[in-house]
């Protein structure tokens, strides 16, 4: 189940940079559209990691 929070995480994590990019897009904010990038990109790794986790899990299982 860790991994599934990990990736949930993530979502938020990529939906929040988005909106942090489009919205520095459009005001001409170049550092909230950097915090934007990062924030998708920290979310795309967490996202990862969820999978990497729930394929961990599942071999346990094995």
């Amino acid at each position: 189940m860790s991994g599934l929070s990990d990736k949930l995480k993530g979502t938020v994590n990529k939906v929040k940079g988005e909106a942090k990019d489009q919205f520095g897009n459009a005001t001409d904010d170049v550092k909230l559209q950097a915090e934007g990038k990062l924030d998708k990109l920290k979310g795309e790794a967490q996202q990862e990691f969820g999978k990497f986790k729930e394929r961990l899990d599942r071999k346990d299982d094995r």
